[in-house]
């Protein structure tokens, strides 16, 4: 078939489902039924954010360590231009929605003047032992906009309670409260559970969790296993290609987890659990002199496998010891923002025309037409009729343009929902399939060699119910093949996995008649 006719068959089913004169329905149309699990408001905002800023900081700054003893001279914290303005500004500027604080790590540091130990700011000479970092942090973040988040470690090497169950349980929520009480705001407590292998130490996780929510109504709570948020399974950022946010919290512990379950979260899942991937800036958590930052390159790929893969990242800038955010570091963070923002300032598919094989309400029902899927935004989507088997929409970007870089996102309000999709380009009068994932969830960013088309389908192969589509884009990334990072690669689901609504597609090559 030669292109000419081929062209000539898209324009006509343009025409037939186009939606740009139609009238509206007299009466609207309800949204469907959202499909269990789905997010609370605070984890929905939490996801939203997208990034968030972690700072490791205490007395393993100045002692070159990463695990501190407990023992080290409260004098040695120090910081002599300590600017929480500075690092709240750094967040903002580089697209992080919070900043996350280890309030308290494994030495024991308090860095607020806690009343239930001398360990803390108040016996180091920084401001003359009247300093609070928690505090100084807190302002600031409200200052630019962004939320607070706290990291309060359970391991605490200093207490001499601690392997007292009931008397460190009590101490522990003794300085939980203190910090979900003077602060204001806190949208996130980060928790682990790191402990000693010297002694018994038995975490009341449950009366922990009830404390936080009590004192913060709009908080998450992030762990190995949620309740809220739960770890991606490994410090390198990256989660995998296929990731749920559904999930059984049953299936791990604290302190005990599956890595794979983590990564992929879990379709069958009962509970909205989205993955948080955590990485650092530097090779280590905390600031050493010896240290270099990665490259805003290597950013860029970690926020497309954590980001682009459905989770929040949480990347880690550790302040130096003066108590500024380093030089390179801000360079780097400085080039990531100005790459992604080169890449995703120019959407391809902007301005195009957009049909799909059926529409909620008819295909004269603007409510939940396909055009909804050119708004970056979750809260307007395109929906199927009821009781199909087939799901594509078809973009007609307006003239013929190189792309290596797609953008998806459902409604995650309404339960997360895509199990595989594959995406078509029309290349000499054939459709070609360019890429095949599984899923999408909130954000879903997929990288491809290069192609130069002007049609491009979407279609989904199977879904848990009606699929959602909220948006679409289409991007060039320049970065990507110039520094060697990798594509993305078909993947499929397990064939464990029982799939429902399933609809097999065909083999690469697609004509125009099967339209």
């Amino acid at each position: 078939m030669s292109t000419t006719i081929a062209l000539l068959l898209v324009h006509l089913h343009l025409l037939l489902c186009g939606h740009g004169a139609a009238a509206v329905a007299a009466t609207a149309t309800p949204p469907p039924l959202p499909i269990l699990p789905v997010p609370s408001y605070a984890q929905l905002q939490w996801q939203l954010s997208e990034m968030a800023l972690f700072i490791h900081f205490g007395p393993n700054t100045f002692t070159d360590s990463e695990w501190g003893s407990g023992h080290a001279d409260p004098a040695v914290f120090a910081p002599s231009a300590l600017d929480a303005g500075q690092w709240a500004r750094v967040a903002a500027e580089g697209g992080f929605g919070r900043v996350v604080l280890t309030a308290k790590h494994h030495d024991g540091f308090c860095l607020w003047p806690s009343a239930l130990t001398d360990y803390s700011v108040a016996a180091s000479p920084w401001r003359g032992g009247a300093g609070d970092v928690v505090g100084e942090l807190s302002a600031a973040a409200r200052a630019e906009g962004i939320g607070l988040g706290l990291y309060l470690s359970p391991w605490d090497r200093h207490e001499p309670v601690y392997g007292d169950t009931v008397a460190y349980n009590e101490h522990y929520m003794g300085q939980m409260t203190e910090l979900l009480t003077r602060y204001g705001d806190v949208e996130e407590v980060w928790l682990d559970g790191a402990k000693g292998d010297d002694m018994y130490m038995d975490y009341m996780f449950d009366a922990w969790f009830a404390l936080i929510h009590q004192l913060q109504r709009r908080v998450v709570i992030f762990s190995d296993a949620g309740p809220d948020t739960r770890w991606v399974g490994d410090e390198a950022g990256i989660a995998g290609r296929t990731c749920w946010s559904p999930f059984n919290k049953t299936v791990v512990t604290i302190g005990h987890i599956i890595p794979e379950y983590s990564q992929s979260g879990d379709q069958f899942g009962e509970e909205w659990v989205p993955a948080e991937c955590d990485v650092s800036i530097r090779p280590g958590w905390f600031w050493h002199a010896s240290e270099k930052p990665k490259s805003a390159v290597t950013l860029l790929d970690i926020y497309y496998k954590s980001v682009g893969r459905n989770c929040l990242l949480i990347l880690n800038v550790p302040p130096n010891s003066s108590g500024l955010i380093s030089d390179e570091d801000m360079q780097v963070l400085q080039e990531f923002t100005e790459i992604r923002q080169t890449i995703f300032s120019h959407n391809f598919a902007a301005n195009a025309t957009v049909t799909a094989s059926s529409v909620r309400g008819g295909l004269e029902n603007l409510q939940f037409a396909p055009s909804n899927a050119l708004r970056d935004s979750i809260y307007s989507y395109w929906a199927p009729q009821e009781g199909q088997t087939s799901w594509e929409m078809l973009f007609d970007l307006g003239r013929s343009t190189s792309f290596n870089l797609l953008q998806l996102q459902e409604p995650i309000q309404m339960g997360q929902r895509v199990i595989e999709f594959h995406v078509d380009v029309l290349l000499g009068g054939l459709w070609q399939t360019i890429l095949e994932g599984t899923t999408i969830g909130y954000k879903r960013l997929l990288r491809f060699p290069a192609v130069e088309a002007r049609y491009l389908k979407l279609c989904v192969d199977s879904a848990r119910a009606d699929p959602l589509i909220a948006f679409v884009g289409v991007f060039m990334d320049p970065f990507s093949d110039a520094y060697g990072l990798d594509h993305e690669k078909p993947s499929h689901t397990n064939s464990s996995e029982v799939i429902m609504l399933r609809r097999g597609h065909a083999a690469a090559n697609r004509s125009t008649a099967a339209m």
